[in-house]
């Protein structure tokens, strides 16, 4: 048996077959950009198998959640809007405001802790699977492409021909198809900011009706069609930083998708003359190479510009197949299940993010589940002083501001819990608009003996309908009657 050479990388010690293509350059630079900086277009092949299949069933069902979004209603509320300009934020029914920004940053906090765990135990499955780059890119664009221009043969010697009809024709048409769908996804993606109702209402009436809806909507759909039409692959290799977090994230026990170099070295191609004995499973027949949207060689272990899409294990699986050979040279595995044989899931690392996400979790449904159904704020109104009333009290002016969190008006009224005394609103009665903000204005008068420092804490009830709602406590000043 030949001696298998190895060559120490960043991921750790990987086969080498002598070839330059073993060695650590291919870390130096990335396989769509040449050595002068210009752009390598990359060509895929159609991919085609079990996985691809399985990849195709899941992009359609999120794609129908995404276009149908917008348009789903809880309780007559859409689903999920994110108004940035309005500071309004529905997810699920529930309507947040910027007083939950709170309940926001411990959110953002526990998803990416969850990409982080995700990623130390499997990889990009993510961005292989549910990023919506990746299900655009491969399952809707790259399709139309392979559709009217052909497979990647095909497409490379349309773009080196001369300019006749059918290539005018073929790209107008592909161009036409891309910014059709790119404006319906801009389109979509403008209703989750705006709401379903306000994009109908905009797109239902002439655009000088509405410049700043239509100029977004240009804006993002333009957006898409470059991404989708021209920037393609950079936008995971150059844009999105994920990629470059699975260089701290990612360690040996990680499930990846791995070329198995134990099976599959030495390489070597086959033919009927040549004594494969000493040789790999690895024919070296470069379709895993051809078939991969990013144009990397997964054969050189985990590489940044690797998406996890499963392009190349069903490429690998089908030459298995024809040579008779087992399936999975590439495959899901980690570096030390192919290394050493064995694997293992529940690292030190990862039960200590598990255990972190939990009690996050926890944390995060306490406080929603918690959250009252209003946000109260009452402060003393500023340059005034206190006043001492005829029947011995002392009186207090203070501001009012309630945001009803929910999507049903609220009559509201005020209990004074301690100390003793009564509360008198300015004007009627206080009702909150749905969904919406209310400020009044209202005295808290307190008997004179009842007040025990110049700064006495004043507790506060709102109640709606019976129900106490929340407690607001806020600072009552006066003189002194009976010291500290």
């Amino acid at each position: 048996m030949v001696k298998m050479e190895t060559v120490k990388t960043k991921t750790g010690i990987e086969p080498s077959n002598g070839t330059p293509d073993s060695s650590d350059s291919f870390r130096d630079s990335i396989a769509t950009v040449d050595k002068k900086g210009r752009r390598i277009w990359i060509y895929p092949r159609r991919p085609s198998g079990n996985f691809h299949r399985a990849r195709l069933i899941v992009s359609w069902i999120l794609l129908a959640i995404l276009f149908a979004g917008p348009f789903v209603r809880i309780n007559g509320q859409p689903a999920l809007l994110l108004n940035f300009l309005e500071r309004k934020f529905i997810i699920f029914g529930l309507a947040f405001w910027p007083q939950d920004f709170h309940l926001f940053v411990l959110a953002t906090i526990t998803f990416v802790l969850f990409i982080v765990l995700f990623t130390a135990v499997f990889g990009r499955v993510w961005c292989g699977w549910a990023c919506p780059q990746t299900v655009f890119m491969e399952m809707v664009f790259r399709k139309i492409e392979y559709f009217i221009e052909g497979d990647a043969r095909k497409q490379r010697e349309l773009d080196k021909a001369p300019w006749t009809a059918e290539k005018f024709f073929k790209k107008s048409a592909k161009h036409l198809i891309f910014f059709g769908i790119s404006f319906l996804i801009g389109n979509i993606f403008l209703a989750y900011i705006i709401g379903s109702d306000e994009l109908l209402r905009i797109v239902t009436q002439p655009p000088w009706a509405h410049w700043a809806g239509f100029l977004s909507v240009l804006f993002f759909s333009l957006l898409f069609y470059f991404d989708f039409a021209y920037f393609r692959e950079q936008t995971c290799v150059l844009v999105c930083p994920y990629g470059r977090f699975q260089s701290v994230l990612l360690d040996r026990n990680s499930i990846v998708i791995s070329y198995d170099f134990v099976r599959g070295e030495p390489r070597g191609k086959l033919s009927k003359r040549k004594n494969r004995e000493n040789l790999g499973d690895c024919i070296d027949c470069h379709l895993c190479v051809d078939v991969c949207p990013t144009g990397i060689d997964i054969r050189n272990g985990t590489q940044l510009e690797c998406i996890n899409c499963t392009a190349c294990i069903d490429a690998c699986n089908q030459v298995m197949d024809k040579i008779g050979k087992p399936r999975g040279l590439i495959r899901y595995s980690s570096y030390n299940g192919i290394a050493e044989g064995r694997k293992k899931l529940l690292t030190p690392r990862v039960l200590g993010y598990s255990t972190v996400l939990v009690l996050l979790t926890a944390a995060l449904i306490y406080l929603i589940a918690g959250r009252s159904d209003i946000e109260a704020t009452i402060l003393r109104a500023p340059g005034q002083l206190y006043q001492q009333q005829p029947n011995g009290t002392v009186s207090n002016l203070y501001t009012v501001k309630i945001v009803n969190k929910t999507f049903s008006e609220l009559p509201v009224q005020f209990r004074l819990v301690r100390p003793e005394g009564q509360i008198s609103l300015v004007g009627s009665d206080m009702v909150l608009p749905a969904d919406g903000l209310a400020e009044t204005a209202m005295f808290i008068e307190i008997p004179k003996d009842k007040l025990y420092s110049e700064n006495t804490t004043v507790v506060i009830e709102v109640i709606s309908n019976g129900k106490v709602l929340q407690t607001v406590k806020t600072r009552f000043i006066g003189p002194p009657t009976r010291g500290d």
